[in-house]
């Protein structure tokens, strides 16, 4: 035997859900109409990938870490003449350094592990394709990107000072000269207090 009391109503389910369209039909939509309306990204946003030429040594670091294997480079060794040096030397020449934003999955481990700083973000996302191929971007390509790469963050002025104002404020200072380093007092050492007498 079915008690009648757990039966469901017929169209409840229905008059809920028509409920929840009438409520969403009085407030105003939060639905930004892009492309007509750009979107305001955050400064520091993932785009696309930017790569400054000049910098890039040809370590392949970037291309061994990629989890993808997206990208490519090819570099040849020229022989660069030092007046003063008993032998010439060599440098790498970079020829080739595509990557393929179809396979990119923008982790980012590129940009930290190059030491040169060659590779940046950009904020552009706008470049969809209606072609896959064409989503393979060549060093040409990829420079382009490098008017759009934002400055990078203010320095803090509590902070410590980077790598390079270290060094180069201890060649202006001279060997032995005291630095920051070496004058600052650690912040957990505290001078020794005088002991009160004791009363006898």
């Amino acid at each position: 035997m079915t008690d009648d009391g757990d039966r469901p109503v017929p169209g409840k389910g229905l008059i809920n859900g028509l409920a929840v369209t009438l409520k969403t039909l009085t407030k105003k939509t939060t639905t930004q109409q892009y492309p007509d309306v750009e979107p305001e990204l955050p400064p520091r946003s993932r785009g696309v990938i930017a790569l400054l030429e000049e910098n890039c040594t040809v370590c392949m670091l970037c291309a061994r870490e990629c989890p993808d294997w997206c990208i490519y480079i090819d570099s040849h060794k020229e022989e660069v003449v030092v007046p003063g040096a008993a032998r010439a030397r060599q440098r790498n020449v970079l020829d080739k350094f595509d990557i393929d934003f179809s396979l990119c999955m923008y982790c980012g481990i590129c940009i930290e592990v190059c030491p040169f700083d060659a590779l940046h973000w950009t904020p552009e996302f706008e470049y969809a394709e209606t072609d896959v191929l064409s989503l393979l971007h060549d060093k040409n390509r990829l420079g382009e990107w490098m008017r759009t790469v934002p400055p990078p963050p203010a320095h803090d002025v509590l902070g410590e000072p980077s790598k390079e104002e270290a060094t180069a404020a201890r060649k202006a200072a001279g060997p032995g000269a005291a630095t920051a380093a070496k004058t600052a007092r650690p912040a957990s050492v505290r001078p020794e207090q005088p002991r009160p007498e004791s009363a006898s």
